[in-house]
């Protein structure tokens, strides 16, 4: 089971690496199947694993200048206002309805990703599909900043805390598609942005579900901590491959999870 564990862990730090969101919408399926979790107890250990793998993946774009730290706080900040709203409602809702929601969730998504990708080959096109919300300098890479900017931020933001705290998916999923249309970012800065927001977006709903008593068995542990060698490789592999390729692959994989999670949940 460790070995299973470790092999999950890797594989979930390099697509959280790669795409800045796919990592933390497939912990939980990872954890649900491949360690036989259910998706309740899987939720805080999926956030441990995420959380510490974003923190290493936002250091490095943090000294490769990837990062817009300004957006990333904001959009932390704003999720960890509802974050405590979603455990409540992972907590109130019965586990069925949980999963549907788990899966919807990821259908949604593989469909705003795969859009977002749609007819693009590069950063420069990728950005002329774009709504461009939140404009970039093109002097210094960097937002310019605005009252509709700012609302923009934190309705993603406040978005992606709920789902971090009822479905324990780190929020990237939300952050990653929602920057890629609101915002003129190229994907690579959106995804080194993402990971530093999951990474604090998680250790705060870690911090607020300690007192569950997550199930850190030596399989979780070595899920966790893998999952850090997963990210590391990574984000060096990531700069080399297109952004619409990226995008589209996890569009793809998000529905074979999500076809997976609605077969177990009628099952």
């Amino acid at each position: 089971m460790m070995f299973i564990g470790g092999l999950l862990g890797l594989v979930m730090g390099a697509v959280l690496g790669l795409t800045g969101a796919g990592g933390g919408i497939f912990a939980v399926p990872a954890l649900v199947f491949g360690l036989g979790m259910d998706i309740r107890s899987a939720a805080p250990v999926a956030l441990l694993a995420v959380g510490s793998a974003a923190a290493l993946g936002a250091l490095q774009g943090l000294r490769q200048g990837l990062v817009r730290y300004k957006a990333a706080v904001l959009l932390a900040a704003a999720g960890a206002i509802t974050a405590p709203f979603g455990i409540r409602l992972a907590h109130w809702l019965p586990s069925q309805w949980l999963n549907l929601t788990f899966v919807a969730a990821m259908l949604v998504v593989a469909y705003r990703m795969f859009m977002s990708s749609r007819g693009a080959r590069n950063d420069d096109e990728l950005s002329m599909v774009r709504a461009g919300v939140c404009k970039v300098s093109k002097e210094t890479g960097r937002f310019i900043w605005n009252p509709r900017m700012v609302t923009t931020l934190s309705s993603i933001g406040a978005l992606s805390g709920l789902f971090t705290g009822m479905l324990g998916v780190g929020g990237g999923f939300i952050i990653v598609p929602a920057l890629a249309y609101f915002s003129e970012l190229r994907m690579h800065s959106i995804v080194a942005t993402s990971l530093l927001v999951i990474a604090l977006l998680s250790a705060v709903t870690v911090f607020i579900t300690f007192g569950t008593n997550p199930s850190l068995t030596a399989p979780t542990w070595a899920f966790s901590v893998v999952a850090l060698a997963g990210m590391a490789g990574a984000r060096l592999l990531a700069p080399k491959i297109p952004s619409a390729t990226l995008q589209r692959v996890f569009s793809f994989a998000c529905i074979v999870v999500a076809v997976m999670m609605l077969m177990r949940n009628t099952g």
